[in-house]
């Protein structure tokens, strides 16, 4: 006969932990119902008989000291009617033995939904407050969540007399083997909907539109998601419900863009402005601002207004507006214009134009001074 060691592949000192994963190893490769060879058979008849003795710690000390391993006495490499480790085996095969967990509840939790919500940029200045109109699924008024016609209730399954599982015995080498799966007739539940609501064909929950009111904090942007639970739609049979997520999207604006908590945009102004400076009266997106042009404003220089951008998300106060200065060179002259400008330059005694580094543009200027 084979060295019980030698078959399972152990070592003589191997632990009970490791001589029992070696056998599941070799069982799920040996097993008939995977491998119909006659010599697996046969090995899986010797890896079964090796397992049953060294797994029990009398049949062990008994075989390590010559004997066969059996405490009573009897019996070969087959099978010999000893079916005390046969939880392991069904493990192997079964998943987790034939123990039933009952049977399964009808209500669960309803799926979560995202929607998209289109805001303009004055919006989420201060935030605002909006009416979602939402398809999505309710629980059925009719039935409150029971699935069953109003003054009925479920019935118990006289198939698997409420458990929810049917048990059968399978006849396999180990003998006969019992194995567990769900009602047919109740799919697992335990009980029938004898009379089933007409609303919700015996759901507890139907389709609607529904309104739901959403306060959306000042300082969001595009991408961001609020997170509304509770919100979602209905579980079937009366579960609880699910989450709505809201995935925010700023509209572009045609003037002001957005720098984090600071609001950017661009002021024109002309020549003799730029020189002479000025005050103006400018729209922002929450009324007038007052605007000084300080005498030689130059292009792509920065006005900051305080506290005139966007209301922080997380914290207190708002971001600034950052105004950026264009200067407008007029490009069509009458005479008497030109006069006047050649006379200005004639006084003006400007210096010889000279190469200095590359820029492109304005905005790149305007981009690298908002940053700065």
């Amino acid at each position: 006969m084979a060295d019980h060691y030698e078959v399972l592949g152990v070592a003589r000192d191997a632990s009970t932990d490791e001589i029992k994963k070696a056998y599941r190893r070799l069982a799920r490769q040996l097993h008939p119902d995977v491998n119909p060879g006659a010599d697996a058979s046969e090995r899986f008849k010797s890896v079964t008989h090796a397992y049953d003795v060294l797994s029990d710690v009398k049949q062990r000390d008994n075989y390590d000291r010559g004997g066969n391993g059996r405490s009573g006495g009897g019996g070969g490499a087959g099978f010999d009617g000893n079916f005390g480790n046969f939880g392991d085996i069904f493990e192997t095969f079964f998943g987790g033995g034939g123990s039933s967990r009952g049977p399964r509840s009808r209500r669960e939790r309803g799926q979560d939904a995202l929607i998209r919500v289109d805001l303009d940029l004055d919006e989420i200045i201060f935030g605002t407050h909006r009416e979602l109109e939402v398809d999505t699924a309710i629980m059925c008024a009719t039935c409150s969540g029971t699935c069953c016609q109003p003054g009925t209730a479920p019935v118990t399954c006289d198939i698997c007399h409420g458990t929810g599982t049917i048990q059968r015995a399978v006849r396999s080498l180990l003998g006969n083997v019992m194995t567990s799966s769900p009602c047919g007739s109740c799919r697992g539940y335990g009980t029938i909907i004898a009379t089933p609501c007409v609303t919700c064909q015996g759901q507890g929950r139907v389709r609607a539109r529904r309104t739901v009111p959403v306060d959306i904090p000042a300082g969001v942007d595009t991408g961001l998601r609020l997170q509304m639970p509770g919100s979602g739609e209905a579980g079937p049979a009366g579960g609880p419900n699910g989450d709505l997520y809201l995935e925010m999207k700023v509209r572009h604006h045609d003037v002001f863009s957005r720098d984090g908590d600071d609001l950017l945009c661009t002021l024109e102004v002309p020549m003799t402005d730029a020189i002479l400076g000025r005050s103006a009266t400018v729209k922002a997106l929450d009324g007038d601002i007052e605007v000084e042009l300080r005498p030689g404003t130059q292009s792509a220089e920065i006005i900051t207004v305080k506290d005139r951008g966007v209301t922080r998300l997380r914290g207190n106060g708002r971001g600034d507006l950052k105004v950026g200065v264009h200067v407008v060179t007029p490009t069509r002259l009458d005479h008497k214009e030109r006069e006047l400008i050649e006379a200005f330059a004639a006084r003006h005694k400007a210096p010889v134009p000279a190469l200095s580094a590359f820029q492109q543009g304005l905005f790149a200027k305007l981009r690298d001074r908002f940053r700065g």
